[in-house]
């Protein structure tokens, strides 16, 4: 499954409590996927923070014996993660399915790039077969300002325009 690119992070969903109360306040960011010689997939994200300082994230997500699935640890939040790719359109969008999980906890992740009204349709409708309550799929409004995406050692730089 090659989803390699830069991609708009437009929707996301999660039951996790982090998510409940920040919410309101995310914005739309900016995702590259680089694949490895090794099949492996590079992840760098960025976003605009409310305050206007950019919030960056990287990670390098190992390939599984399954097309489209990997796994990655994030030192930051100190879990383990199953991410699989659930539905991919090259062109238009690609929807993805982290399994996140924490002590005793497990949470869901989707992430969807793109906007038209079938894709968001479809967004929500995996979501809620997730076990996602309605009210914790969020479509991400855009930032107001230019995230300027500057691809160096697969990290970004946000630039205010």
């Amino acid at each position: 499954v090659c989803v390699a690119g830069k991609w708009y992070l437009i929707g996301f969903a999660t039951n996790a409590e982090w998510f409940v109360t920040r919410k309101a306040n995310m914005k739309m960011g900016i995702a590259m996927l680089t694949p490895t010689d090794e099949g492996d997939l590079e992840m760098a994200y960025s976003s605009l923070r409310p305050d206007g300082s950019c919030w960056r994230m990287n990670h390098l997500a190992q390939k599984k014996d399954i097309p489209g699935k990997f796994s990655f640890h994030s030192e930051r939040w100190e879990t383990e993660n199953d991410m699989r790719v659930a539905d991919v359109k090259y062109d238009e969008y690609a929807l993805i399915h982290t399994i996140k999980t924490k002590a005793d906890s497990t949470t869901l992740l989707n992430k969807l790039y793109d906007l038209s009204q079938d894709v968001l349709d479809k967004f929500t409708e995996f979501s809620l077969e997730q076990g996602i309550l309605p009210e914790n799929i969020a479509i991400l409004p855009k930032n107001g300002k230019t995230v300027k995406n500057t691809l160096i050692n697969t990290k970004y730089e946000c630039i205010q325009a």
